[in-house]
């Protein structure tokens, strides 16, 4: 299936999903792909945001849009890279068997899936500014992210550990 195919369905059931990513094998340039797509994407959600703010300050785009591309595409990968590293480790110390793969697939893919509310987080942030429709769709943006990753991360262990998935 194509990506955008699989985001749709993520909304749908992110398991299954999870499962048959996992299913095509251990494929540490696809994972680094869906997580470089998902910053990619959490890049292109800030110009709404940063022309709004660049416009209402009387100030120059183009710096922000330099520190967001940074921030964005070099630093957020390696927190993100950090992030995968540390949920394997709870998971272990928890007593869940996942190997690295499954935690940094799952995380990625987390991303990803959820890159159209951050889009529309973006839009939202750029177009109507703070208050409570950006509060709303912000909580709406992360409950996704947590619903994937966390349905990714169990899909990752009962594969893991041999068991039947549901």
């Amino acid at each position: 299936m194509s990506v955008t195919t699989d985001i749709a369905a993520s909304y749908r059931g992110p398991g299954k999903v999870l499962r048959a990513l996992l299913a095509r094998g251990a494929h540490e340039p696809r994972a680094l792909a869906y997580l470089m797509g998902a910053c990619g994407v959490m890049f292109v959600a800030q110009w709404p945001r940063l022309a709004r703010e660049a416009h209402l300050e009387d100030t120059e785009l183009q710096p922000a849009l330099g520190g967001a591309l940074l921030a964005t595409l070099i630093f957020l990968p390696l927190i993100f890279y950090l992030i995968a590293g540390l949920s394997q480790l709870v998971a272990r110390a928890l007593g869940s068997p996942i190997e690295g793969y499954g935690t940094r697939l799952a995380l990625f893919w987390a991303l990803l899936a959820a890159s159209p509310l951050a889009l529309l987080n973006g839009l939202v942030a750029g177009f109507i500014g703070p208050g409570g429709a950006l509060t709303l769709v912000g909580i709406l943006w992360f409950a996704a992210f947590l619903w994937f990753w966390s349905s990714g991360l169990r899909e990752a262990r009962r594969l893991n550990a041999g068991a039947e998935p549901a």
